[in-house]
């Protein structure tokens, strides 16, 4: 990087820490230094930076630079600040990308035309009261909003994703990047079986695993005791990128709430308690259209999981507070998507009268309550939960229901899928093919809800200690092309793709890491 580019991208870091608490407070620290310290004018800045580096303050700083420069927010500011690059290069997935929003809009406005609902009201000072008596039960006192359908479903997500047409592609198979028997015909640059093995290089075989060497029977019992141990030390040390580098052989389970809130940079004050208390007061004055989709979710598939009914009440109190914040838009100013905007009652047509709806930007597919519930076995209060979850979507999520070029984008692990599973399993994939059973279709719910409700929890866990460790999410294309090499003896008897589909009826006994090894370094 260049001496120009790293100034942009440290006036990007200084713009995005200006409205926090922790740049008021280096600030009063700085005044305090400099009133103090014996400083002749010209070393008053290196000696107000050295006297930062040895004050309380310089850990925190550090940890969040090294978070915002994985979040990728501050080259995002970068390139605005120097208006080179848009946020979609390629043309076609922009386009396809505003039909797409266009579509979910227009759904969610004919439901609310069909059922004579407004997008939001006001509540009344008795259904506002009641709602604050029921906050920690509203799982036990609200109803299933029976009239209200999800807006979409995975489904229909893929399918959109599917018939996007690639300008280019009479030129895939010259571009290296040819899906070949697949149905993503996009020449997206994705890594190949050899990248993805120096990539993720620390989970193979030659190095003990969380997931695997820490169970009772190990040959490796030592690993784990030694792991615990250095794994104290770590959350004693307080870095971000320390935690992150010891997390990419899996976390232990009592350290492992820790050790995530370190990687994500949350530390929370009482002007985050009180941020969250603001949102909860939005939820008790106003109903939105997307609470009841909310309740609709969660009723349809956490509610009915026999590993997450009883945190039913936790996801109400996450979710409708997140569909308020709209601190969550500044992800989407980070792809190709724009925060959704609809008419106010009576005003459609009328330009001046659109406003962001909801004021999240994010409008639930079904499905979406489940990237809440696996770190409900991690956090028990709930405000904390909330800023985890939402760092875990702003980070991670957001990109699975966008569709974008970015390597981390859905449509890129969807690629990345398809031609693992060719490289990996040709003859199974060309099977799969000739009895018109596209494997993507069975795994594609896997990838946009990031295995949660498929996999056992613990394991679900053990995998996203993975996605955080190597900030990625390349590795649910890995595990979901694992998965079908694992059961290819079973695949090559089935004739129709609703046998296919029975195969992967129960994934609840398949342990996570061996099947990645299994993927990545067996041939």
């Amino acid at each position: 990087m260049d001496e120009i580019d790293s100034q942009q991208i440290a006036a990007g870091i200084a713009s995005l820490l200006r409205p926090s608490k922790l740049y008021m407070d280096l600030q009063e620290a700085a005044q305090d230094k400099s009133v103090k310290g014996n400083f002749r004018i010209s070393d008053i800045k290196k000696g107000l930076l050295q006297s930062i580096q040895d004050t309380e303050f310089d850990r925190p700083l550090r940890n969040y630079i090294f978070n915002h420069l994985r979040s990728g927010e501050c080259h995002h500011s970068f390139q605005l600040s120097r208006e080179q690059t848009p946020k979609e290069p390629i043309s076609y997935l922009l386009k396809a990308q505003q039909n797409w929003e266009t579509r979910i809009m227009k759904s969610l406005n004919n439901m609310c035309t069909e059922l004579n609902m407004p997008l939001s009201r006001k509540r009344s000072e008795k259904g506002a009261s009641e709602l604050m008596s029921q906050w920690t039960e509203i799982g036990m006192h609200g109803r299933e909003p029976t009239n209200i359908r999800p807006v979409y479903a995975p489904k229909d997500f893929l399918e959109a994703i599917v018939n996007i047409q690639s300008q280019n592609n009479n030129n895939t198979r010259d571009a290296g990047q040819s899906t070949m028997w697949g149905i993503i015909q996009m020449s997206l640059k994705v890594k190949d079986l050899q990248e993805l093995r120096l990539f993720y290089s620390e989970l193979s075989v030659n190095y003990c695993q969380v997931g695997i060497d820490d169970t009772i029977d190990s040959l490796h019992g030592f690993f784990f005791a030694d792991h615990i141990k250095f794994g104290k030390r770590v959350i004693t040390e307080g870095l971000s990128p320390l935690s992150q580098e010891y997390s990419k052989r899996g976390c232990p389970i009592g350290l492992r709430a820790q050790l995530w809130s370190q990687i994500l940079g949350i530390n929370l004050e009482n002007i985050d308690y009180l941020y969250y208390e603001q949102l909860k007061n939005y939820v008790l004055k106003h109903e939105l259209l997307t609470d009841k989709l909310y309740f609709k979710d969660i009723k349809l598939t956490a509610s009915n999981d026999d590993q997450y009914f009883v945190f039913e009440d936790f996801l109400y109190q996450i979710l409708l507070p997140f569909s308020r914040d709209t601190t969550v838009l500044n992800c989407i100013s980070q792809t190709s998507g724009t925060p959704p905007k609809s008419y106010i009652r009576g005003k459609l047509g009328n330009e001046e009268y659109m406003v962001l709806f909801p004021p999240s930007g994010v409008i639930p597919f079904h499905g979406f309550s489940m990237y809440v519930v696996p770190l409900c076995y991690l956090y028990n209060d709930p405000v904390t939960l909330y800023y985890i979850f939402r760092k875990m979507y702003t980070r991670f999520f957001f990109r699975l229901h966008v569709i974008s070029s970015h390597e981390e984008g859905i449509v890129s692990l969807c690629l990345l899928f398809e031609n693992l599973l060719q490289t990996l399993e040709p003859e199974l994939f060309f099977h799969l093919k000739r009895h018109a059973i596209q494997p993507l279709r069975i795994a594609f719910k896997w990838l946009i809800r990031a295995f949660s409700g498929f996999l056992a929890s613990d394991q679900v866990l053990l995998l996203w200690d993975r996605i955080l460790a190597f900030n990625s999410l390349q590795v649910l294309s890995i595990l979901a092309a694992a998965i079908f090499s694992f059961r290819k003896s079973s695949l090559l008897k089935v004739q129709t793709f609703v046998a296919a589909e029975s195969v992967f009826a129960d994934l609840m006994t398949l342990q996570v890491i061996p099947l990645i090894q299994l993927v990545l370094f067996s041939k």
